[in-house]
């Protein structure tokens, strides 16, 4: 029998069209699904900010809380932070609450951290009693200032982020706990708006997050932000975005559902006895934050307990993001990394009837933007531009890709732009918002394709059981290098 070589060739053409239409499908049809996740979270974040227009001044909000405010903890862990730890310290000191403790934790740091914190405070040693419920590297000095009651030091061996900050909830004695970074900035009133829910629910919520927004671009003094502005560095300008669609549009979503799975860590209130019910924070994992949240769900719904995990959108807490995208790089690694971590830890979540909402949304979001999603979008990217090129695919899967992966990444980033001008209005001119606009569009040519190489590097380091946060270059918030806002 002779051989057919147009044949074997036609059949192969056939092949490859059926693959490469395959892979169109997959790709177009994952990344519909995320883009029906992200304008669903548009829709439900713009109603909640509607229900609850309005920002209470602060006065009033002394007036409502002074009596029923629980007292809290204000857990700072520092590592290397001799440059800025003092004036850090002295803006939460000044934080407007009726009753409220800072417990710093000097994580092993190799600068001159210590030192900076006896001179500015005139620091005594001291003993106190406490409980080793959630673990920890040890502890070699617990020191008081006699002119400011409301703060303790504790020094101890470096164990990491995680291990800091289960040392300063086994010191603490407030009944709610607040974990943020040492370099972050909170507005005065952002405990008094933030513990809001604790005490409307007392008997179920069990942790509430605050927003968190980029401070590159803003004019601070004395560790306050006196002037916002936008960045005028390219890099943090798109993270200002990032943080507008994480914050003001998902994160209040997710609380709306019930099924918020991440809180910052660079600002976050829980109930101390949840956290020492499911032992603190995990070590050896660079995702604490999320983790820790994960664990408060899954005991709460194993042991059939109402509960509620909250997110409140107006206390503000300011941080200083990376301007390098080196730093920025290994900053979303290692984010990525901590997400499969707790995610894969956590597995047996996943679609389980017995954690409701959490395991069928929460968790199948994870596992589709997370885990599924960097390859897919990689596999788009590469084969379906090719695949058009060599005409085995046609022309309406390129542009159906091309809408999803770009048309769509823009009208969710302007959405949550206009979500932030319409309810909260905190960019000061026409100027920033313009430049902000720019930016939601641009972003998505460009820097996302790049922050999908990031995802993809901290897939490999998780595979690979890579471990460490690398080095991450800050400017600090010093008045004379702080730039001016657009005018």
């Amino acid at each position: 029998m002779p051989f057919d070589l147009d044949a074997t060739v036609q059949g192969a053409l056939i092949a490859l069209t059926g693959f490469a239409e395959a892979i169109a499908i997959l790709v177009i049809g994952a990344g519909l699904l995320q883009n029906a996740f992200h304008i669903w979270q548009l829709i439900v974040a713009a109603d909640a900010l509607r229900r609850e227009r309005g920002v209470v001044e602060a006065r009033m909000l002394w007036r409502r809380y002074a009596d029923s405010a629980p007292p809290i903890a204000l857990l700072v862990p520092a590592y290397n932070e001799e440059m800025t730890i003092g004036e850090s310290l002295r803006s939460l000191l000044a934080l407007q609450y009726p009753s409220f403790e800072v417990v710093v934790v000097n994580d092993g740091s190799k600068d001159g951290t210590m030192e900076a914190l006896k001179a500015a405070f005139d620091l005594r040693p001291a003993e106190r009693a406490w409980e080793p419920i959630a673990p920890h590297a040890p502890i070699r000095g617990i020191y008081v200032a006699p002119n400011q009651p409301r703060l303790l030091v504790v020094d101890k061996e470096n164990g990491g982020k995680a291990d800091a900050l289960n040392a300063a909830i086994n010191l603490s004695r407030a009944p709610i706990v607040c974990s943020m970074d040492a370099d972050s900035l909170l507005e005065p009133d952002a405990l008094l708006r933030a513990v809001r829910p604790f005490v409307e629910d007392p008997e179920r919520v069990v942790a509430v997050g605050g927003t968190v927004r980029i401070a590159n671009g803003c004019e601070i003094r004395h560790g306050h932000v006196v002037k916002i502005g936008v960045p005028r560095n390219l890099v943090a300008l798109v993270q200002t975005i990032e943080y507008l669609r994480a914050f003001l549009m998902a994160r209040i979503a997710w609380s709306e559902m019930q099924a918020l799975t991440i809180i910052s860590g660079a600002f976050g209130l829980f109930r101390r006895s949840a956290v020492l019910e499911v032992g603190g924070y995990s070590l050896g994992t660079v995702g604490e934050d999320m983790e820790l949240v994960i664990k408060l769900h899954k005991r709460a719904r194993q042991e059939k307990r109402p509960y509620r995990v909250a997110f409140v959108h107006e206390p503000v807490c300011w941080t200083e993001c990376p301007e390098d995208l080196q730093i920025l790089g290994r900053q979303r690694a290692r984010w990525h990394r901590g997400a499969l971590e707790t995610f894969f830890r956590h597995r047996d979540m996943l679609f389980n009837p017995r954690y409701g909402r959490l395991g069928f949304l929460g968790f199948g979001y994870i596992l589709l933007v997370d885990v599924l999603g960097p390859f897919i979008e990689l596999f788009g990217y590469l084969l379906i531009p090719a695949f058009w090129a060599l005409g085995v695919l046609q022309t309406e899967y390129l542009l159906a890709f091309l809408a999803v992966s770009f048309a769509y990444g823009v009208v969710i980033s302007v959405g949550a732009l206009a979500l932030e001008e319409v309810e909260l209005r905190r960019f000061p001119n026409a100027r920033s918002l313009v430049i902000l606009l720019f930016a939601a569009i641009i972003e998505n040519f460009g820097y996302r394709q790049i922050n999908n190489i990031w995802r993809i590097r901290g897939t490999w380091q998780f595979v690979t059981k890579q471990h460490g946060w690398g080095a991450m270059t800050r400017k600090g918030f010093s008045p004379a290098a702080a730039p001016p806002a657009p005018k």
